[in-house]
């Protein structure tokens, strides 16, 4: 996905670039000229800032000459008398005017984000006297944009909703929601309701939806979710279909309840242990799994559950993937202390059995936990009680999805700087989710944290 970010710091010495400023420009005496204004061109002034999941051939501008934008973009009107213009909007919505970008020749404002209600794909320069002159320039609406959905293994019939931007339901063309069937085809879903900013829409899982990608329908476009309904793809953990469960010295094996949301799940605590920021605790806030056994030299046969999680997903392309699951935390028995320490580490710093070799000639470092408990082993912290206005965290007993990209949050060391450490294809072969320490302290607390179906798949 291509991000997008403004910046009137980087837009004004855009301007300056184009020659647009001059040093006789003073935005402190500012004064509304009067007469009309006229608007010969329009250039474009949003960066295109390249992220590490960008196209090589992402195309970059700064200033080209535009007749059409999308919402949020910085423009720049070129023209003649344009200190006259007091009011500017944007088909019907109103753009916000800064003085210390306008000048005789020049006039900087950035696009509403609101969608438009009514389309005349002009842009209204309003004057002090209320006299208007129109430019022709379209906004460009986008098909949806489709960022997360609350619960990715939600069950027909429940209540989810989507968030993104640009779930545009238009009388002659309604928004739909469409679920992949098992035939390939189209499942409807019904709408119940859509945010008056376009952000979220709610809807109902429909009957016959099965594994597969969402499609989300507007009257400017079709978008594909990135992420699959009931996804399966990178499957490390699901504890139903796979016999992998906890494989090392302590932590918790999975259980099952009525709150299950697709069969057996690992619980986090027990609604009495204590959670602090000086926390270990392995038996109640901890689930490991180590690949091996006690043979010599290591061949990762201990049954089942010996395998290599590198041998379940394809992590040669890690750093575009990101890490999911499924969590629940009731109400009353909310999470505000301590982070999860999610920790990927490879065969060269623990395995479940004797250092040595394995049958592929690498050295293997045997049963340890030495490994989780320094800065040199990159982990994720995640601790969403630290972000909350309350310092408190729960799901209100519903199963939500949990959405972690690995190379932007597998940055940390146990004490939660940044680890000296750095992940490579080979690291990912075994996986410790312990609550513990994290060096952001909040407040004792009893949690249970139930997580199932923990998976890798694309960004």
């Amino acid at each position: 996905m291509k991000k997008f970010r403004y910046n009137f710091i980087v837009m004004a010495l855009a301007v300056m670039a184009l020659g647009l400023f001059s040093c006789a420009d003073e935005p402190d005496k500012y004064e509304v000229a009067s007469g009309l204004p006229s608007v010969s061109y329009v250039r474009c002034l949003s960066t295109e800032i390249q992220g590490s999941n960008d196209d090589p051939d992402m195309h970059y501008t700064i200033g080209e000459l535009v007749t059409e934008a999308s919402p949020q973009s910085i423009i720049c009107l070129v023209g003649k008398n344009l200190r006259s213009v007091y009011e500017i909007y944007f088909n019907d919505k109103k753009g916000i005017l800064n003085s210390s970008y306008i000048t005789d020749n020049t006039l900087i404002v950035q696009i509403p984000r609101s969608v438009p209600e009514t389309v005349t794909d002009k842009i209204y320069m309003i004057t002090k006297d209320k006299d208007t002159v129109t430019y022709d320039f379209h906004v460009v609406i986008s098909a949806p944009q489709i960022i997360s959905m609350g619960n990715e293994y939600a069950p027909v019939g429940s209540t989810q909703t989507l968030t993104g931007n640009y779930f545009i339901d238009d009388p002659g063309t309604p928004l739909a929601i469409n679920f992949t069937g098992a035939d390939g085809s189209m499942i409807p879903a019904e709408i119940t309701n859509i945010s008056s900013d376009y952000t979220q829409v709610t809807f109902t899982v429909p009957a016959g939806a099965v594994e597969g990608p969402i499609y989300v329908t507007s009257v400017y476009g079709t978008t594909k979710t990135s992420f699959y309904y009931k996804d399966s793809r990178g499957m490390l953990f699901d504890f139903d279909t796979n016999a992998l469960d906890n494989h090392g010295w302590n932590g918790h094996s999975s259980t099952i309840d009525d709150t299950a949301l697709s069969g057996k799940f690992i619980q986090l605590g027990d609604g009495s242990s204590v959670l602090n920021h000086k926390t270990w605790d392995e038996q109640h806030f901890s689930f490991v799994y180590w690949p091996g056994s006690w043979n010599s030299p290591e061949n990762y046969q201990d049954g089942e559950m010996g395998v290599r999680l590198t041998d379940l997903a394809d992590f040669s392309d890690w750093s575009n993937m990101a890490l999911k699951f499924e969590m629940c935390i009731p109400s009353e028995y909310p999470w505000k202390n301590a982070a999860m320490q999610i920790c990927f580490a490879g065969v060269d710093k623990v395995t479940f059995g004797n250092a040595g070799v394995d049958i592929y000639g690498k050295t293997v470092a045997g049963a340890n936990n030495t490994y989780m408990t320094n800065n040199a082993n990159p982990r994720a912290l995640y601790r969403p009680w630290s972000t909350s206005p309350t310092g408190s965290y729960d799901t209100g007993g519903e199963w939500v999805t949990v959405t972690l990209p690995i190379a932007a949050n597998f940055v940390y060391g146990w004490d939660g700087s940044v680890s000296s450490g750095s992940l490579s294809a080979e690291s990912f072969t075994s996986l410790w989710i312990f609550v513990s320490s994290c060096g952001v302290e909040g407040v004792e607390c009893t949690p249970i944290i139930k997580i199932d179906n923990i998976r890798v798949v694309p960004n």
